[in-house]
């Protein structure tokens, strides 16, 4: 083995220049994978976090329309002991009604969270824009509500029940999800406030939560069902976002032919250079033989060749892969001056593409390693 390795070296540096090309031929190879691959994961983790990063992935709410959970801190602790892929769970009170402002009345959804397990979901903190986390008697309003109803930090604003019951409470924050229809309907306050204007006393309407693996969702929901008492469901982000998961699974792919197709043009290439290479070196291989090499040390001496070109383009492609990617975030920004798409960079991702890319090109070697073991000392150097 060491003396193919030896030879094999030789051979390389000998004919620096066909070196250097199949090693170029890898690395670009090898950057076009880690580049698309990036690309792909990292639109993938915007569109995620976009839409469900800052939701509940997994539900749990009553069968019945309107219906409701009683005693649910139980049911919440024997969910976050039975399911370890729960990261966060929160309960929380919904209910539909009115924002009253002077004459002017908007339809909002009241949303009443425990705001210490709610922000593991929400991160209303960090969508805070103005003031505070509504106090006792207080509310947080989106950004576009807030601009549509001419209000203020501090103003005094009537929620209305569809029963017709009021309650006056006040603006105590303004936030921004990032989602227009989020920040016009949302009023977020704390779960007390909303069980006291909407008559639910201790009861919710929900339990939320996320998952350490979002496309284990699915998984999850069905292992929460058979711990629900009768009259409740879990619901989770992959039945409700069908169009969704079908477009990222479409990415995925994409992605994957793209890749094959890039490493399966590499394998040819550095099999047909190879190949060529081994009649470049007939001459030298017959000698070899008729030393006293053996027909499987001259096959390893291709197979040297190819476990190093594959080691050197990796290195190469990688590093482009990562620069290109790079790149890629500095030039592609949008008005605000962030990222189109955000930079992912997966260790494992990219150690899985250098080690197949070195694998590939010790396999592409295979053709010329064999061709090599056939070759008669005698003839070869009888014909020159």
């Amino acid at each position: 083995m060491k003396l193919a390795f030896k030879i094999a070296w030789r051979f390389l540096t000998t004919s620096k220049g066909q070196t250097a090309l199949i090693a170029l031929g890898i690395a670009i190879g090898v950057s076009v994978q880690v580049f698309i691959g990036s690309l792909i994961s990292g639109l993938q983790k915007s569109l995620l976090d976009t839409t469900i990063g800052s939701s509940s992935q997994v539900t749990v709410q009553s069968r019945d329309r309107g219906g409701r959970i009683a005693d649910y801190e139980p049911l919440l602790t024997k969910i976050k002991q039975k399911e370890p892929l729960v990261t966060v769970i929160s309960p929380a009170a919904d209910a539909s009604g009115f924002l009253k402002n002077g004459s002017d009345t908007f339809p909002v959804l009241m949303r009443g969270f425990d705001f210490a397990r709610a922000e593991g979901i929400y991160k209303l903190r960090e969508a805070l824009v103005e003031g505070s986390l509504p106090g006792q008697g207080g509310v947080m309003l989106g950004r576009d509500l807030v601009d549509e109803a001419g209000l203020k930090l501090g103003d005094a604003v009537d929620i209305i029940t569809p029963l017709g019951q009021t309650r006056t409470v006040t603006v105590d924050g303004i936030y921004d999800l990032k989602v227009s229809s989020l920040n016009k309907s949302w009023v977020v306050s704390n779960l007390p406030l909303v069980q006291s204007i909407f008559g639910y006393g201790s009861e919710i309407t929900s339990l939320e939560m996320q998952v350490s693996d979002v496309f284990a969702a699915d998984t999850v929901s069905q292992n929460i069902t058979t711990l629900l008492p009768d009259g409740l469901k879990a619901e989770n982000w992959k039945d409700a976002n069908a169009s969704l998961l079908s477009g990222l699974n479409g990415q995925s792919i994409s992605s994957l032919m793209i890749q094959v197709f890039v490493l399966i043009s590499v394998v040819l290439g550095i099999a047909s250079v190879l190949a060529i290479s081994v009649l470049q070196k007939s001459r030298q291989l017959g000698i070899l033989k008729a030393m006293g090499i053996k027909d499987k040390t001259a096959s390893l001496i291709f197979l040297s060749q190819g476990f190093v070109l594959g080691t050197l383009g990796s290195v190469l492609g990688v590093s482009l892969g990562l620069g290109l990617s790079v790149a890629f975030t500095k030039f592609a920004l949008n008005p605000d001056g962030t990222p189109i798409i955000k930079l992912f960079i997966s260790p494992r991702f990219i150690a899985v593409s250098s080690l197949v890319a070195v694998a590939s090109a010790t396999l592409a070697s295979l053709v010329p390693a064999r061709r090599s073991s056939k070759l008669d000392p005698i003839e070869v150097i009888k014909n020159g």
